[in-house]
């Protein structure tokens, strides 16, 4: 039994015995989680994990890594930690400067100089700058790195905080300048002007020196709405102002107005991705669409002027049209050119179109051959003054990312690009291979894998295997510096499977693996973690999973469905309780990924995936790391406490983690981040039985490296 073994609280559903943890700040609760993350430490942090956290702070606080930027008017904008900075600071420079080798930034916020003079615990949010003159800015500031934030208006003249300016107290939401004396404020601050889900039901018109809880309101929704939002179109002459009311997860509707609210709903598939820059709309339906006898593919990409829209007009241009495995991933304006970017059997491409009277033109963007995981956005946050530049992030498994500027003015065929930075090698990768292959389902379902490690296994491999698989969004593997130092350079091997739920093959493959489907998701993964044994790479108790948020349901499922294939489980920030999801913090704003379990038709097949209550004695559990921080306001730490404190009370090898600070992530700063993966990267080598020592690979070194696909 473990230390805090209550009695159930009377009423509570299911006659939950461990409820007493949802409660964050509760004495009994958090001296529970002190115990517990001490026990975890007392096993796991050892010397190793001591020099393994060293290792990777020193990666993490690099000062030769990418200052990834935006740029506003004349200047490039970057938040920055380092060893000398640990909570950061904010700064800029020109694009003349960033591109030297050794830049020289102007500070204009010193985070960790805040933190100290106000006694807060500070974590950057970000900012948003006025768009017009550029002297003031609204920043967002995170007590602990929870998504509610306190924004506090800033001069970019004097820096200094304007002490009578836009600033307002922690609440989940944000603003919008409409010009310098004006917000927008879409914001939870206020009695009855939070959702269900926790997040803003209003909009309000702040004007400078008003109390915002008495600014008027122009726009509100309902409480079971998930959030409201407002934003200006600046890439008009006249004032436009889009209010978006999120219904649900996936269901929005728009509306079209100015400072006295909306006046016009854009009539549109309310599950459809969609964009307008000045007169042009780009419309992705989520499923397919049929309107003026004209039925568009789920997924495709679609365009029309918007006054002939708001006329009455439905002609579409198609600009885009999905396959199997060609699936529409992204689009984003630029100077009134449309950049798409698709996948063609999980490998990027980008397109341009420029729209015009008569039709869009169609132009290919090779933006850098070969990279097999990239990614393009607008140098210029405001997205409509740019000069055609977009910035470009290119990497793969085994090298290092590099930024490139890249003009869509230039020439076809618009292949050349300017390389600005590269990061550094973080880790040796000489002698791994990556390759792509394919497993079986439990429905026959081909479900893809990359797979990174030494050319030549020898079946018994410590494998470390992670995915996601849920709201759509799709996972290319990339190069993560801590699991290159800690997982590949020592012999493992790393492998990214691409289960359903997620978007790599677009709508098809997320709804296949939501609600209902959310089970097979899961089994998608198993499949994975089956077939590496059938290849001959490792066994099951060599393979080390890990996941987080959904991906921590993932994780939480594998421990109570297919314990057998698996040697060690770390499971972090994670969903558990699906039984009381929807009633803990932001919750309610996921029925539409996994279903309402207050319906008793959607609790039966929720109660499926809910580990917390799947979780049974006698089973072969393998080891696991439940890991959350007390600052998620996101996904409540309550999950991961209950789900340790159960299978503790049960006889399984539980450990559990929680710091402090971090929010739904690892931690504020690089130190914190560094302990957490070195924690959890050393539990699940120790659980595997693989003791690496870190003195590097005793293996031949390569003379090549390689990609291929393959069964």
């Amino acid at each position: 039994m473990t230390e805090f073994d209550f009695r159930p609280t009377l009423n509570a559903p299911d006659d939950d015995p461990h409820l007493w943890l949802e409660d964050v700040e509760g004495e009994q609760a958090l001296a529970w989680t002190a115990s517990q993350s001490a026990k975890t430490l007392k096993h796991f942090g050892g010397t190793q994990f001591e020099r393994d956290r060293e290792a990777l702070t020193a990666i993490f606080d690099r000062p030769d890594g990418v200052p990834l930027v935006m740029r506003r008017g004349q200047y490039l904008y970057n938040f920055w930690q380092d060893a000398g900075n640990p909570r950061g600071v904010w700064r800029r420079t020109t694009l003349s400067v960033y591109v030297k080798a050794d830049p020289q930034w102007e500070l204009l916020l010193d985070l960790d100089f805040l933190a100290a003079r106000d006694g807060e615990d500070w974590i950057w949010g970000g900012a948003s700058i006025e768009p017009e003159r550029r002297e003031r800015a609204v920043l967002r500031l995170s007590r602990g790195g929870s998504d509610a934030v306190v924004h506090r208006e800033f001069d970019l003249s004097s820096l200094s905080f304007v002490a009578d300016g836009f600033n307002l107290p922690e609440a989940k939401g944000n603003i919008d300048w409409l010009d310098s004396n004006t917000l927008l404020l879409s914001s939870a601050f206020g009695h009855g002007m939070a959702t269900r889900s926790g997040y803003a039901r209003t909009v309000r018109l702040w004007e400078r020196g008003a109390d915002p809880l008495t600014a008027p309101v122009i726009f509100a929704t309902g409480s079971e709405t998930l959030s409201v939002s407002g934003h200006l179109d600046r890439t008009t002459e006249s004032e436009r102002i889009w209010f978006v009311e999120q219904l649900a997860c996936l269901e929005k509707q728009v509306r079209m107005g100015d400072r006295g609210g909306p006046t016009v709903e854009i009539d549109l598939p309310r599950d459809a991705w969609w964009s307008v820059f000045s007169d042009w709309l780009a419309v992705k339906p989520r499923r397919a669409w049929t309107v003026a006898g004209t039925t568009y593919d789920a997924g495709a990409l679609i365009g029309i002027s918007l006054s002939s829209f708001l006329a009455g007009e439905r002609g579409f241009s198609t600009l885009f049209g999905p396959a199997e495995r060609r699936s529409l991933q992204s689009f984003f304006w630029n100077e009134g050119k449309l950049v798409s970017c698709y996948f063609s059997n999980l490998v990027p491409r980008f397109e341009m179109f420029t729209p015009g009277p008569q039709e869009w033109t169609r132009r290919t963007l090779d933006t850098v051959p070969g990279a097999n995981n990239v990614q393009l956005w607008s140098l210029d946050a405001e997205g409509h003054e740019t000069n055609g530049e977009v910035l470009v992030w290119a990497q793969d498994p085994i090298t290092p990312p590099q930024l490139s500027l890249f003009d869509l003015n230039a020439a076809p065929p618009l292949s050349a690009s300017l390389i600005l930075k590269r990061n550094p090698e973080n880790f040796d990768a000489s002698g791994l291979v990556v390759t792509r292959h394919e497993a079986v389902s439990i429905d026959g379902e081909m479900i893809p894998y990359t797979q990174v490690g030494p050319a030549d296994g020898n079946g018994d491999a410590p494998v470390h295997l992670t995915a996601y698989g849920g709201f759509g969004m799709s996972l290319l593997p990339s190069y993560t510096s801590s699991l290159g130092k800690l997982w590949l350079e020592r012999g493992g091997t790393c492998v990214v499977a691409n289960i359903r739920g997620g978007g790599e093959f677009g709508t098809r493959w997320h709804e296949a693996g939501r609600r209902e489907g959310k089970r097979l998701a899961h089994d998608d993964f198993a499949a994975v973690a089956a077939d590496l044994v059938r290849r001959g790479i490792t066994l099951p108790r060599r393979i080390a999973a890990q996941g987080g948020s959904n991906g921590g349901l993932l994780i939480a499922n594998m421990l109570t469905r297919y314990p057998e294939r698996f040697g060690a489980l770390f499971c972090t920030v994670p969903l558990i309780d699906m039984r009381r999801y929807t009633k803990l913090l932001a919750g309610a704003s996921w029925i539409d990924e996994y279903g309402d379990p207050d319906k008793p038709e959607e609790w039966i097949f929720l109660k499926e995936i809910s580990a917390y209550h799947a979780a049974t004695p006698g089973q072969p559990y393998p080891p696991i790391l439940l890991a959350t921080t007390k600052r998620d306001d996101r996904v409540h730490p309550g999950h991961a406490r209950k789900m340790a404190a159960k299978l503790q009370a049960l006889g399984y090898p539980a450990y559990f983690y929680e710091p402090g600070t971090g929010g739904h992530g690892y931690g504020k700063n690089n130190r914190e981040r560094a302990a957490f993966i070195a924690l959890g990267t050393n539990f699940l080598r120790s659980a595997i039985g693989w003791q690496a020592d870190g003195v590097g690979r005793r293996r031949q070194r390569a003379t090549s490296q390689q990609v291929s696909t393959g069964r």
